[in-house]
């Protein structure tokens, strides 16, 4: 007879505030149910009480792992609307940060990963790493977490010494090359724990609109650096990390290897940076009345704002899509007929962001 266990909304498999109730018969896993809500943060609410300069800080705590990318693509709306041509020097530097925030989500992501998998040894040394990101990160910025890097025509600070920062990204490159792409992509043990569980057929994540490493381990070629450049990464060119088996081995090793894209994007574009103002001149521009929508490849997936502007200095409205909110649906598709005991790591595969999706 079949019987549904909940996982969530507080559970040791699931830290985050969801829940999945699951349909099994015996250890078999018929269905599952998504259920979200259980926060209310009001950011979307709020950024339409207060002004553009306000917003850029309050839309950078959607997510803390990816706040950079919010911060950016909610400028790229504003920027879009009032007809601001960011300065080269400016784009060059949004392309570093959106990349050390992509390599220090990757990280965090496949330490987890590493845990759930039951190699703790490869969690602390992935972590480690995460910790040299962030290290990278507070050079530039000042701040570990939540950056402050981007302004409505630009960024609010320059990137002086470049050879340091390239210096300290070779010796991640060391890091990741020498631990985590070899274990994710060669050893036994991760490969028997991943390989055919919770697959994801091509057909299914293009049925479900997924975003991101979880699109590209099933074989969707979507990637918004390529499809529609944004910054500098139309000059800088990106390669496309696409693999087509659909399962949790998939979404790991477009995860390992996309790593190695993100730090060769980041020496480019520190080898190549542009002279040049870092922003525009004119400190708060006005944002007249229209409405623009911006997108951006975050670590997770494709970022959506839309803002409508009545020309005054508050919003009319901001509207935030996040890939977790698409991704999610999916987890149904990969659970169906796996073992019960494959939920926590299944559920964690797409890179899950419950604090992005309850914005």
């Amino acid at each position: 007879m079949p019987y549904t266990i909940p996982i969530g909304p507080y559970h040791p498999a699931l830290e985050e505030p969801y829940k999945i109730n699951i349909t099994c018969q015996g250890e078999n896993v018929q269905d599952v149910d998504i259920a979200i809500g259980f926060n209310f943060r009001s950011i979307e609410l709020l950024a339409q009480r207060r002004n553009y300069i306000q917003d850029i800080p309050l839309v950078e705590r959607v997510c803390g792992i990816c706040s950079g990318v919010h911060t950016m693509t909610f400028c790229m709306a504003a920027e879009a609307i009032a007809g601001i041509e960011l300065p080269a020097r400016a784009g060059y530097i949004r392309v570093i940060v959106a990349e050390l925030e992509r390599l220090h989500s990757h990280l965090l992501w496949c330490g987890v990963a590493a845990e759930l998998i039951g190699f703790q040894t490869m969690f602390m040394e992935l972590f480690a790493l995460r910790e040299t990101v962030m290290d990278v990160l507070e050079a530039i910025s000042g701040n570990r977490v939540n950056y402050a890097m981007n302004c409505i025509g630009g960024v609010n600070r320059d990137v002086k010494d470049p050879e340091s920062i390239l210096s300290a990204v070779r010796k991640i490159k060391q890091g990741v090359e020498k631990v985590a792409i070899p274990i994710f992509t060669t050893d036994a043990t991760v490969k028997a724990r991943t390989a055919g569980v919770g697959v994801l057929t091509r057909a299914d994540a293009l049925a479900y609109g997924t975003v991101g490493p979880t699109a590209r381990a099933s074989g969707l070629e979507l990637d918004l650096r390529c499809d529609l450049p944004y910054a500098a990464y139309g000059e800088l060119g990106v390669n496309r990390i696409v693999q087509t088996d659909g399962d949790v081995r998939a979404r790991v090793v477009v995860r390992a290897l996309e790593m190695l894209e993100s730090i060769r994007l980041i020496e480019k574009a520190l080898q190549t940076l542009p002279s040049g103002p870092i922003r525009i001149a004119d400190r708060f521009p006005v944002i007249p009345a229209g409405e623009a929508t911006a997108r951006a490849e975050a670590p997770r997936g494709e970022v959506f704002y839309y803002i409508a502007s009545d020309g005054s200095d508050v919003p009319q409205r901001v509207k935030i899509r996040t890939p977790t909110y698409a991704n999610m649906p999916s987890v149904r598709a990969m659970s169906k007929g796996q073992h019960l005991a494959d939920m926590p790591l299944i559920q964690a595969s797409i890179d899950p962001c419950y604090s992005c999706t309850d914005r």
